[in-house]
């Protein structure tokens, strides 16, 4: 049996998510036409409090239109160095939005608020760029699923406003912090000028990420939607699948936190393993105990174990635990894990 852990993007609709897909009522969504996609984001606007949502094929587009939103080109953000939307979206901060991002080095991609405060550029002097977004990242992808403390952003929030700064969160994993109790949905509905949620990763679904926030901030978002391409036409059967899985897979997000504690736990026991980042979800990150092993050994062990992982640069190494991952794929890696012999 081949068991996937490169990420919770790889999962498959479940039998009950394709049904309900199937049985979905579509129109043309460009046209707004699509009572099932209108129906989600209503469901996720009223989730976290806000007053609208906006159904997008990806999260990387989400991110991009909140940074558009908040924006003007020669402007930059802050983010942590770990930040996805700096490392992992193709450049499209300054692609997109001719923006720069400032750089901080925060603890496993969670920065602190006198961190921000520093970072800001006088708004003054014309020879830097204004600073005019804050982004964070819950859970953290490079920090290996960490959860921010609640404190922390209340922090940074009140640094955004006497400094007249957006505040947009990226919470491809949000659900994990959600089901992790680091803070409730009304919290970020209320912190956040605008926030962006992945529904296909562990929630399972196919595609789709969401923006919310103000609706006037959401009008302006589906002109920027439309500027990326981002338009779907019978956008239902999608939205259909983020309807079950919210009724339906959120509960569940706890047993795959459990499993990824279990693996980080056995890593950890390895005298190969030089490092693994706490783990507070479903993402376990490590690093081997190197020139003792190589990346290229370990990895070529697992995979003949069928067992697939993935590298994350600087000798980082990762594995996510998701939907699709079963009670026997669990035994199977904690038992490879625990007989490795390097």
């Amino acid at each position: 049996m081949e068991i996937n852990l490169i990420s919770d993007t790889v999962t498959r609709p479940t039998p009950g998510m394709l049904e309900a897909m199937m049985q979905a009522e579509v129109g043309d969504d460009v046209f707004k036409e699509d009572p099932t996609v209108s129906a989600l984001e209503e469901k996720v606007a009223a989730y976290f409090g806000r007053e609208a949502a906006l159904f997008f094929p990806s999260g990387t587009m989400a991110n991009q239109t909140a940074i558009k939103l908040h924006t003007q080109p020669g402007d930059q953000l802050i983010c942590d160095k770990f930040a996805h939307v700096y490392n992992y979206e193709g450049g499209g901060v300054s692609f997109n939005s001719g923006v720069s991002c400032k750089l901080v080095d925060g603890d496993r991609g969670m920065m602190r608020a006198d961190q921000v405060a520093a970072a800001i550029n006088p708004p003054d002097f014309y020879h830097s760029p204004r600073t005019r977004l804050v982004c964070l990242e819950n859970t953290t992808n490079k920090g290996g699923g960490a959860c921010w403390d609640t404190g922390e952003i209340e922090k940074i929030r009140k640094v955004c406003e006497s400094n007249q700064l957006a505040l947009h969160l990226d919470g491809a994993r949000l659900w994990n912090a959600l089901a992790n109790g680091a803070g409730d949905a009304a919290f970020y509905g209320k912190t956040f000028d605008t926030i962006s949620v992945c529904m296909s990763k562990g929630l399972g679904c196919p595609v789709g990420s969401l923006l919310v926030g103000s609706g006037e901030a959401m009008q302006e978002a589906l002109r920027i939607r439309k500027v990326l391409g981002g338009g779907m036409r019978q956008a239902g059967y999608l939205a259909a699948a983020a309807i079950y899985a919210m009724d339906h897979h959120i509960d569940r997000l706890r047993e795959d936190h459990q499993r990824a504690s279990q693996i980080g736990e056995v890593l950890d026991s390895q005298p190969f393993v030089r490092y693994v980042a706490p783990v507070e979800t479903n993402i376990v990150i490590f690093e081997l105990d190197t020139p003792r092993v190589s990346e290229s050994e370990f990895m070529r062990v697992m995979e003949e174990s069928g067992i697939r992982l993935i590298g994350m640069g600087q000798g980082k190494l990762r594995m996510v635990t998701h939907l699709d991952y079963t009670d026997a794929m669990h035994m199977r890696v904690l038992e490879v894990l625990s007989g490795i012999q390097l």
